[in-house]
């Protein structure tokens, strides 16, 4: 596999969220993607990674994210050691500045799926590696990435097309999508009601430099003409005591057979 010319542009560059990168990054990146990707269902396994370790901090639990990172890294010949807050002091008896030092001297690479956007950012500055975003409560760029990719295996090409995202319109995923397709002339819209549409500033931090601007409605009839429609659990990880809450406000907002009839498209 050759490899895309844009890619050498992105070595040790780090993913806390998709404000730093262009169009040209991210395309680079799904091309990249699906290449791999068909390696492995050709039943390649270049190894890229020998020799290489990645450390897998983990403050909430997952099993998408981690089985991805853990076996993409793995196939590839690299060592991805796994590491929960009951296993590494992040933020405990030292400081995650501290913590950042001592991973930066023995990893190659730190993926972080936890709390605060602040501590990704905080291992990416005193690490002196690439950190990866594997969430946080105001961030899921990895997620986002293989959201544009699925749309790009589906439509074979991005600009132009568009992405209706229904429910809780405030989190991590809506924040990530938002992003990433104004950065590839997606037309986002979300979806939600007044009390979980994202907030004003971050809304505005896009237009600033999307040729496409977000959407932002109530109305699920927007989802008319949308290309794809989208959804998430409506109760984040450490909201659960807002489960009844939540239930009731969204529940006119689920991705259903009526709301799919809305789109007008088989």
């Amino acid at each position: 596999m050759s490899q895309h010319p844009m890619i050498g542009a992105l070595n040790g560059k780090s993913l806390l969220h998709w404000f730093d990168f262009d169009c040209r990054d991210i395309q680079a990146l799904l091309d990249l993607a699906l290449a791999v990707k068909k390696e492995r269902s050709e039943g390649l396994r270049p190894q890229r990674f020998t020799g290489k370790t990645l450390a897998m901090l983990f403050e909430k639990r997952s099993t998408r994210t981690r089985c991805a990172f853990e076996t993409a890294f793995g196939e590839e010949g690299g060592h991805p050691v796994f590491l929960s807050t009951s296993d590494i002091q992040l933020g405990g008896k030292e400081t995650i500045e501290d913590t950042a030092r001592v991973l930066g001297r023995m990893f190659d690479g730190i993926q972080f799926r936890g709390f605060h956007q602040s501590t990704v950012e905080t291992l990416a500055k005193y690490s002196g590696i690439p950190v990866f975003n594997g969430l946080t409560d105001d961030f899921h760029p990895t997620q986002a990435l293989a959201d544009v990719m699925t749309l790009y295996e589906a439509f074979g090409d991005l600009k132009g097309r568009s992405i209706a995202y229904v429910g809780d319109g405030r989190n991590n995923v809506a924040t990530s999508l938002m992003i990433i397709c104004a950065k590839l002339d997606i037309e986002c819209r979300i979806i939600a009601p007044a009390e979980l549409q994202p907030a004003t500033s971050l809304v505005q931090r896009i237009v600033e430099f999307a040729s496409v601007a977000p959407h932002i409605s109530a109305d699920t009839a927007d989802v008319a003409g949308a290309d794809a429609v989208y959804t998430d659990v409506w109760v984040s990880m450490g909201e659960k005591a807002q489960t009844q809450q939540r239930i009731s406000i969204l529940r006119t907002y689920q991705v259903n057979q009526q709301l799919m009839e809305k789109t007008g498209k088989p």
